[in-house]
């Protein structure tokens, strides 16, 4: 068990559980963590997992995604955003050098949870954008944080990081958290029919850093490096 800070209420993780996974990609080792923190949002799942593949531990430059829960795409299948994408791209990714770390944070719907996210998906249907409909409903745009993160890579004995992800901000928030972020790498998915108004506004308003305008069923474009 890994524990963090020394008063009653700061957030604590522990390791809970660890197996390997065959995966299409091929086998991970998943580990499952919990974290406990009272300043997270209630609607939000503790436990959090990790897929392992290769030795990390004390190892530098080790790619990582650090990827946020979504429910309707991951499982139920659903176009409006490009997270299932970004899920499978990052797991080959990672298969394809032999050695990475994806973390999966349980923050549906960027921290607001499950129900807040469909709330917000109607008001969407009605018009509004995926910022304007988290601002209706008197929530934050973006709720996640990294600290479990942090704690999860420290666990793991990551030196330091290639970060795999379009949004600068997410780069940042660790490097503010003490994480050795060697680079970023994007991770680029084409738009389709419904997703593209979303993408463009993560560009233009999230600083997510994605190609102008996101053209529906433009050819795909890999992983890519970019120094950050």
């Amino acid at each position: 068990m890994s524990s963090f800070g020394s008063k009653e209420r700061d957030p604590r993780l522990e390791h809970k559980a660890r197996a390997p996974i065959p995966t299409r990609y091929g086998t991970f080792e998943l580990h499952v963590f919990e974290w406990e923190n009272p300043d997270a949002h209630p609607g939000l799942s503790r436990e959090h997992c990790a897929l392992v593949m290769g030795d990390v531990r004390g190892q530098r430059s080790i790619p990582v995604r650090i990827h946020s829960e979504c429910l309707t795409s991951e499982v139920f299948g659903s176009l409006k955003c490009d997270c299932r994408e970004q899920l499978e791209r990052a797991q080959a990714e990672i298969a394809r050098r032999g050695v990475g770390v994806l973390l999966y944070l349980r923050q549906e719907g960027r921290g607001i949870g499950l129900a807040n996210k469909i709330r917000a998906y109607a008001l969407q249907a009605k018009g509004a954008d995926t910022i304007e409909a988290n601002e209706l409903l008197h929530l934050p745009v973006d709720a996640r944080t990294y600290d479990v993160a942090a704690a999860m890579l420290k666990d793991l004995g990551v030196e330091s990081v290639e970060l795999l992800t379009n949004n600068p901000l997410k780069l940042n928030a660790l490097r503010d958290l003490g994480v050795h972020v060697e680079r970023r790498v994007p991770v680029l998915v084409p738009a389709n029919p419904f997703s593209a108004s979303y993408l463009e506004v993560k560009r233009r308003r999230m600083q997510h850093d994605l190609p102008s305008a996101p053209t529906p069923g433009a050819p795909q474009v890999r992983v890519a490096s970019s120094e950050g």
